[in-house]
């Protein structure tokens, strides 16, 4: 045992401690070859077709300065589905009540005016010769929107 007289051996101080030694860093695992099932695939969002810009485009054009919430456009698009539904449903009834295969104009104006009601029909009825007129015009080649020479081309 040593004596109480006797001193230790003086020790290092912290600051002079010597760099420990650095520890092997873990291997990296090598991927191995993944075959086609065990590919993750990346997820994409599903596009949602709704009818909000075009709501919101008529929207603009009636009462530019007022708006509308979000819950008031979900409301309004489920009301323009619904109503797609139920016009394509009717038009669907009456071809195969008489016997045709396609769903032409004349179904689909037979059911706005059987599913719509009154006056709203007859407006609906009465908007489709202009907006078919002006999507012609805009579908057209160039030389074919301005037939006469009254409109400034040959």
């Amino acid at each position: 045992m040593a004596s109480k007289g006797m001193k230790k051996p003086a020790e290092k101080a912290p600051a002079e401690k010597a760099p420990a030694e650095k520890k092997p860093k873990a291997e990296k695992k090598v991927p191995k070859e993944a075959s086609s099932s065990d590919k993750k695939k990346k997820r994409t969002k599903k596009s949602v077709e709704t009818y909000k810009i075009y709501i919101f485009k008529v929207l603009k054009q009636v009462h530019p300065d007022i708006g509308i919430s979000s819950k008031a456009m979900g409301i309004m698009n489920s009301f323009i589905n619904d109503i797609f539904e139920k016009l394509a449903q009717e038009s669907s009834r009456l071809a195969r009540y008489n016997k045709k295969p396609t769903i032409t104009s004349r179904e689909i104006q037979t059911a706005v005016r059987l599913v719509l009601p009154g006056e709203l029909a007859k407006h609906a009825v009465s908007e489709v010769p202009r907006h078919c007129h002006l999507h012609l015009l805009i579908s057209l080649p160039p030389r074919w929107k301005w037939p006469c020479r009254a409109h400034g081309r040959p």
